[in-house]
């Protein structure tokens, strides 16, 4: 485990930003990592996790023609959890992720080990495709990781 979690706890810190996160297929991981850091309660709002596409839909707010079109694990899904998340926890940013933990789930183009990571600030909302591997346990964990580092790069952008 990286130290990602502090320092995307600080930067949020110094730039009076709230978090919320809406999770899928890491199914709460990113939400502990933050909130391992002591003090993480001064930016972070909170989390949703969103396993099921009923959760996606009629909580989160992800359309029902994105899901049936594109799929749960796709990056529009991804961003639009994002932008759900941010509008539903009422945070500032909003970080989402969608994937194929495994070692199941895989369909034609989409393997075992596909994540895409969103993010929703104001105006900008956008996500990033991951594949890695066909560990579950280590899946998630790399998109955590993935996620908070994306999450990072970005409140790096805003200085």
């Amino acid at each position: 485990m990286s130290n990602l979690e502090k320092e995307v706890g600080d930067i949020l810190r110094q730039k009076g930003l709230t978090l919320g996160v809406v999770e899928s297929a890491t199914g709460g991981l990113i939400s502990h990592r933050i909130t391992s850091i002591a003090g993480s309660s001064d930016y972070y709002l909170g989390s949703i996790t969103a396993y099921s596409n009923e959760i996606k839909n009629k909580v989160v707010g992800v359309k029902q023609e994105t899901l049936e079109k594109y799929g749960s694990v796709s990056p529009r899904t991804a961003e639009e959890l994002a932008e759900g998340g941010r509008k539903v926890l009422g945070a500032d940013i909003c970080l989402a992720d969608t994937g194929i933990a495994g070692p199941g789930g895989a369909t034609p183009g989409k393997p075992v080990g596909l994540f895409y990571i969103g993010l929703s600030h104001g105006i900008n909302t956008y996500s990033r495709k991951h594949v890695f591997g066909n560990d579950r346990k280590q899946n998630k964990q790399d998109a955590a990781e993935a996620a908070l580092g994306m999450l990072k790069e970005y409140l790096d952008s805003l200085k």
